[in-house]
């Protein structure tokens, strides 16, 4: 089930806000730890703003959590092992438009999420260096198209079926360079 833009910016606000409050933080504290203006974290708790990937992480890293943590249900004693597709949660960051699902089975005591993407042509994300999750790692496995994941100095171009790991804690780019829109899973692991 897609969301519509107005009910995920909802559920993302909604999802901000409890999180920044459940570890007491206020707008200021999360503004000065995220590098985020105050007023734009603001907008985004009253669904005012769409955050983009690059936004929401820095966001996400600042509460201590994984983007895919940050989408993720808390652990219930009644979730289910098995994650229907008609019921994954979808975002589209309204910078590049690329869609991301999250494909792991909400609810679970897991450490590791798998999320699948769709990667806009000629899209790039970046993302900066995040200190504290330097115990977090990352396979990211290309099933259609091309993308170049760009570490530090390194250029890694992925093809179909290649699978690079790396640190999450790095600062790094997702980068289409081509005409086709890149399709990819990444399973990520909060801890080593």
């Amino acid at each position: 089930m897609e969301d519509e833009p107005d009910d995920i910016d909802t559920a993302i606000g909604a999802r901000l806000k409890t999180l920044r409050m459940s570890q007491g933080l206020t707008l200021e504290e999360l503004a000065e730890r995220s590098g985020v203006s105050r007023a734009m974290i603001s907008r985004i708790e009253r669904a005012e703003a769409s955050p983009t990937a690059a936004l929401l992480a820095r966001l996400s890293e600042a509460l201590g959590l994984s983007l895919s943590a940050f989408f993720a249900d808390d652990i219930r004693a009644d979730a289910s092992p098995l994650s229907r597709r008609a019921n994954q949660k979808l975002w589209r960051d309204p910078q590049t438009g690329y869609l991301r699902r999250s494909v792991s089975p909400p609810g679970m005591p897991s450490r590791v999420d798998i999320v699948e993407v769709e990667f806009p042509a000629h899209a790039r994300v970046s993302f900066p260096p995040r200190e504290e999750s330097r115990s977090m790692t990352q396979h990211v496995w290309l099933f259609e198209g091309t993308l170049e994941l760009i570490i530090g100095e390194t250029v890694h171009l992925l093809h179909p079926g290649d699978c690079l790991f790396m640190d999450i804690g790095d600062a790094f780019d997702f980068h289409n360079p081509s005409d086709k829109p890149a399709r990819y899973a990444v399973v990520l692991d909060r801890g080593r």
